[in-house]
Parts: C-alpha cells; structure tokens; sequence
C-alpha cells in the first residue's frame, strides 16, 4: 500500500520557527548589506577605520573592499530564501572573525569606537562582544530553519555583480580624489593665501594625536623643495602653535579647516594633500613607513 505523501516539504517548520527564521535573517542581511555598500562607495573612510583598529596602512585598503563584499554578499544572500543557508554560513563565518581579532586584540582596543556598522557607534568592551554574540546566535536562528539552498549559478552572479559595483565604485573614488580643485584661497596666518599658484602641502593634524605627532616629525626633516607648508588642525586649534613648535614641522597655520575639508574629505587624522596650481595631485591617508616620502619625491615636491 502507498504511502500518503507529506503535505510538508522536509525544510518546512512550523510558523513560529519560519518567522523567527525569516526576522533574523531580514535583520541582520540589511545591517550586512549596509555596512557592506558603505565600505564599497566610501573605501577610503573605510580604510581608515581599518587602521584605526590596528591594521597595517598597506592591508587597510583591501580589507576594506573584501569586507564590503563579503558584507554584501552575504547580507543579499539571506534576504533570498533560496541562498539564505548560505548567507547565514558566511555571515557567521564573518561574525567568529570578527569576534577573534577582536578578542585577541582585546586589550588594546578597549575603549575604542569600532564603526564597522555605519552610523551605529559602538565602544569595545563586553558589551561590543555581547553585541556579536547575539548577531551570531541570530545566524543560527536564521540557518537552521531556512530551506534547503539552491542553484550555485544564481549565487555565483550576484557575488559576480557585487563585484563589479564594488570595482565601478573604487574607480570612480580614485577618479573623484585625483585633480580636485582647491578652493582658490583660505587665510594663513590671518593673511588671504592664493591656493591657484605654486606648490602646497595641506596637513591636517589633530594637536592630541599620536600618530600626528609622529608624521609631523618624519615630515619636518624632508628636504622640501618650493613647496610651502600649511598645517591645519582639525581639533583643539589652541595647541596647533605648540604641535608645531614641538614637532619641528616649519609650516603656517591656516584656520579655514571647514572650508578645506567640504572640498577635501577625509575620515581621520593625520591626512596631507599635495596642490599644484590649486589641484589635487595626490592625497595621503597613509604616513607609514616610506609614505609620503616616496609620493612626494616622484611628485617633486622634495628632494
């Protein structure tokens, strides 16, 4: 005698389990896709909270456009029922990396701001790693009663389409930060300075900051050729005189820091831009070893 066919396919469970399933995944793939999409179309800013968080300057930009990929990626794949297994494996493979720099690099980013999520500020501490804790057990709920997964084909082209966003999105980064047109003059020094003739490096300092200390003082024993040196403090404007003074950085302080950064954008501090005829040539997000030094010498701004 035949067997009654189940009514349920053997992926199917009961309501309450599909929608904690569904909630969990909707969830977390928006936040995915979000943090993904921000690293993808702003790479710089995001490369930058790579260093922030101890990554060496030549890894931060690469990890950056993976992790945007990947974030992506991953966070389409559980908005699709079909590809949602999958979305929750690579989403929990992300958290558990996450979470393992983290904890080995626990002591020392303690009380550290991590924007991995835009718009979301978050400080490492317990309740940072509680925070993922509960976004992987989420990945759970959203695996384990998800239906069974479907055509590589069609998973294939949307990793294949996110990753030509993300190429298309980084030319046109690097098309946009080269020969940017500096406003044609700021003040210096109380003086009115045209930007439009002759070489200058803008350095934009935090008085406060470490790392600007450091990059102040490799600069200041730069043979510098005819370029001239205007150091803009982003914070604290009361100590620019006395980083200078300390740094041995000859150059002149400009006050105009809101004008200069609607046209020059950049996420933090320290950050140099080299003009020529009042456009960008090159920027610096990166003062680590033998950058800018080397920048600035094939631009011919020192010897």
């Amino acid at each position: 005698m035949a067997h009654p066919r189940s009514r349920t396919a053997p992926w199917e469970a009961p309501a309450w389990k599909t929608i904690l399933s569904l909630c969990c995944a909707v969830l977390l793939g928006l936040a995915f896709i979000v943090a993904g999409t921000w690293k993808i179309t702003d790479p710089l800013s995001a490369a930058a909270r790579m260093r922030e968080a101890l990554l060496p300057a030549w890894l931060s930009l690469p990890a950056a456009l993976s992790l945007g990929i990947s974030e992506t990626f991953a966070g389409v794949l559980l908005l699709v029922p079909r590809y949602r297994r999958w979305g929750a494996w690579l989403t929990g493979l992300l958290l558990i990396a996450f979470l393992g720099y983290f904890a080995i690099n626990y002591s020392a980013l303690r009380g550290e701001e991590c924007n991995c999520f835009p718009w979301i500020k978050r400080t490492v501490g317990p309740a940072f790693i509680i925070g993922d804790l509960v976004m992987l057990a989420m990945t759970w709920f959203a695996w384990v009663w998800a239906r069974r997964p479907e055509s590589k084909r069609g998973a294939a082209i949307i990793l294949t389409a996110v990753c030509v966003f993300a190429g298309v999105s980084y030319g046109m980064t690097v098309a946009r930060e080269s020969g940017i047109r500096a406003p044609s003059s700021i003040q210096v020094a109380g003086q009115p300075v045209a930007l439009d003739d002759g070489r200058f490096f803008l350095y934009f300092f935090d008085p406060e900051c470490s790392h600007c200390v450091f990059a102040a003082r490799e600069m200041s024993g730069y043979h510098w050729r005819d370029t001239r040196i205007i150091a803009i403090a982003t914070a604290m404007p009361q100590f620019a005189d006395q980083f200078l003074a300390s740094t041995g950085l000859k150059a002149n302080l400009s006050t105009d820091v809101e004008k200069l950064r609607e046209t020059f954008r950049f996420a933090s501090t320290p950050y140099g831009v080299a003009l020529e005829n009042g456009r960008q040539k090159a920027a610096f997000p990166h003062f680590e070893g033998t950058e800018p030094e080397n920048s600035l010498r094939e631009l011919g701004f020192i010897e």
